[in-house]
């Protein structure tokens, strides 16, 4: 039985595994429609959605979580990744089936409207696209298929009834990477990496430019974004982040952060190979198997929990309650912070305890972080 319609319900409404090629991706798109089963990876649902609902979750008849990766794809160590996490997670907790796709290269705005209305039809719900991208597919899906929550992941401009915009305040936990940066650096000479010349890495770099500042305003500061469009590659491509780190070093940083997405595993990877601090993003990247050779000189990572948010979706979805409108995520939360995992910088007690006091600062208000450089 069909769950009730959104204005039955009451809603009110309110004010990157190894990538696919563009063949391949196709092929499963057309896998998915005809066979209307959804399996596009390993970690599809085997039975189809007979493993719905779990404790708490006796409204819930949807077939399961539908994630679309961004560029990259799963196996990012970043951001997708982040996102799988929070996917896995509420597969596994709420006993509910699932499909995450991947992107296809060079891909259109049809194509991701096309994904988001296939997972939506063959009954995921909700049905997630992760990344500022899929902004206009969510927006078109979701007026067609209305009794279906979508969620998407850094992206605040798609108002609809049953969209949930999943935000983070990510400037908070650069400030916190950049007091980090600024603390360790020997050199007093720092770096920072952005994917692409875009608002939204914007705030990571002046998040931590404003961090670095707090410390020291003498410390001299490298900037490079990798590319001017997504498209271009700036998220997708380590050999472009090693390039820019190896550059960064050669200038002078012992210091470099990086906002790249799966671009970031050349920083980090080229940073770990000259000896010097690398400080990762989105995921806790210290914990990555696929840089494990390098976790020595990963200082730490400013976090944003978006398989939290994930998580916190579909869990709202399950239990019949779901989110609306804009959900932003900031220090408080405990959804955007910087990561410790490493020894090495536990160790060192001033600059642990010199971030911490930058975050109570920023949670009391005592400090307020830049979103534009």
């Amino acid at each position: 039985m069909r769950r009730l319609s959104r204005k039955s319900q009451g809603r009110k409404s309110p004010g990157r595994t190894s990538r696919a090629t563009h063949v391949a991706a196709a092929v499963a798109v057309l896998a998915l429609a005809a066979a209307g089963c959804g399996k596009t990876s390993d970690e599809a649902s085997k039975d189809d959605g007979k493993d719905k609902g779990s404790a708490g979750s006796s409204k819930y008849d949807g077939k399961g979580i539908g994630l679309a990766y961004d560029i990259g794809g799963k196996g990012d160590q970043s951001f997708n990744d982040a996102a799988y996490a929070g996917y896995a997670k509420a597969r596994k907790e709420f006993k509910i089936g699932g499909v995450d796709m991947e992107p296809g290269d060079g891909e259109s705005s049809a194509d991701k409207v096309q994904r988001l209305e296939q997972l939506a039809r063959q009954g995921y719900d909700p049905v997630v696209g992760v990344g500022f991208v899929y902004a206009p597919a969510v927006q078109a899906a979701a007026k067609k298929y209305p009794d279906t929550t979508f969620g998407i992941i850094d992206d605040n401009t798609v108002k609809a009834d049953n969209v949930v915009d999943l935000v983070f305040h990510e400037e908070q936990g650069s400030y916190l990477a950049g007091v980090a940066a600024a603390e360790v650096t020997k050199a007093k000479h720092v770096g920072f990496v952005g994917g692409v010349d875009i608002p939204l890495i914007h705030k990571f770099e002046a998040g931590f430019v404003q961090g670095v500042k707090s410390v020291d305003p003498k410390i001299e500061i490298e900037k490079r974004y990798l590319t001017e469009k997504p498209e271009e590659g700036g998220f997708s491509s380590p050999d472009k982040g090693q390039n820019a780190a190896s550059g960064q070093i050669e200038a002078g940083a012992d210091v470099i952060y990086h906002a790249a997405g799966l671009s970031g595993q050349g920083v980090i990877q080229e940073a770990g190979s000259q000896k010097v601090w690398a400080i990762g993003v989105d995921s806790d990247q210290y914990k990555q198997k696929a840089l494990a050779k390098y976790k020595d000189y990963i200082l730490g990572s400013a976090f944003k929990d978006v398989g939290g948010a994930v998580y916190d979706l579909t869990k709202s979805v399950v239990q019949g309650k779901p989110m609306q409108g804009e959900q932003r995520y900031d220090l408080k939360s405990g959804r955007v912070g910087f990561s410790d995992s490493n020894p090495k910088y536990t160790a060192m007690k001033d600059v642990v305890a010199a971030v911490e006091k930058a975050k109570k600062d920023i949670i009391s208000g005592k400090v307020k972080v830049k979103i534009a450089p």
